[in-house]
């Protein structure tokens, strides 16, 4: 089996290598270019114009080897099934942007409805089909607290954080897709070494490996974005394996590097609407720190370390619940 996810996650990168210059081909062609937003970084305004909705190709790649590969087990799919109602949103966001060629797409209130639908389908599957028992474990303390009526509520909050952390994030050339790389490759390692969980193990190497195969591209300089398509449909996958793997506490670690972005919005604001005061030059951080003079490429690369320093912690304490 372990031979499988391998070949399965080298199968997704391939592919995502593969079809990446004939997808942003076509997407040159028909002009579906990224808007940049006019209060943003200035020097970001340069890339106005690249090639948007890399998700697809991030999904078809996924796509494949997972089902010719897979076992087609109910939580694979559930988190196969997530991931691609989250990107199926996101396109949708997308493409509003496009075709009103304007840099807000669908409304907030709008997104927060469709995934309240997307974590209320998620809640039915994990209780009713999987049978999960409706509570937050506290791995490393070794505790289980029933939530009962509040485990839909805490299956919205993982799905609307984990899919805005990974949105936020994105805003820098292959910020977002090496940092999600990174959280799929502490996952497919949580998932291999749980006993049935092997075909989930597939899905989180297909996930990392697509990742990876699209930062051929995303790299800096980008020659396409992952766009909404890409950033929702990935934090969909992440939220769901925290359900399904119930490492909801443990991805707060996991994913600290999507927290520490997620955080720095909602600590920029709380600021300036009480004190009329910011606490960063720009949020999300990354931006404070393109204003600072850090050079895209240093940001990257120190954001990608910070992310596999909390992904590496995040999977020391799951292993360490396992014994």
């Amino acid at each position: 089996m372990l031979g499988e996810i391998l070949i399965a996650g080298m199968a997704s990168l391939l592919i995502c290598m593969f079809l990446g210059p004939k997808f942003i081909e076509f997407l040159r062609a028909r002009e579906f270019g990224q808007h940049i937003r006019e209060d943003g970084p200035e020097g970001h305004h340069g890339k106005a114009g690249t090639p948007t909705m890399g998700g697809l190709v991030i999904f078809l790649s996924v796509a494949v080897p997972f089902l010719i590969l897979g076992d087609y087990d109910v939580v694979s799919l559930t988190v196969f099934g997530t991931a691609v109602a989250s990107a199926t949103l996101g396109f949708a966001d997308d493409w509003t942007k496009i075709s009103k060629k304007r840099s807000l797409g669908i409304s907030a209130k709008g997104k927060l409805a469709a995934q309240a639908l997307i974590a209320l389908a998620l809640w039915y599957v994990a209780t009713e089909v999987v049978g999960l028992p409706g509570e937050l474990r506290l791995r490393f303390l070794d505790v289980s607290i029933a939530l009962g009526y509040f485990y839909p509520v805490l299956i919205l909050l993982v799905l609307f954080g984990a899919t805005n952390g990974v949105n936020l994030t994105d805003g820098l050339d292959g910020l977002a897709a090496g940092c999600g790389a990174i959280v799929l490759f502490a996952y497919t390692g949580m998932t291999v070494i749980t006993s049935g969980y092997q075909d989930l193990a597939l899905l989180c190497a297909c996930l990392a490996g697509a990742c990876v195969g699209f930062l051929w591209f995303n790299s800096f300089p980008a020659a396409i974005f992952m766009g909404d398509t890409g950033s929702l449909g990935i934090g969909g996958a992440i939220a769901a394996l925290a359900i399904m793997t119930q490492t909801e506490v443990l991805l707060i670690i996991i994913g600290g590097i999507f927290v520490i972005e997620a955080l720095s919005v909602l600590i920029q604001v709380f600021a300036f609407q009480k004190f009329r005061k910011r606490v960063f030059l720009m949020a999300p951080i990354h931006h404070h720190f393109e204003l600072i003079a850090w050079s895209e490429t240093k940001i990257i690369l120190r954001f990608w370390i910070v992310a596999a320093i909390c992904s590496a912690i995040g999977f020391t304490l799951y292993q360490q619940s396992l014994s």
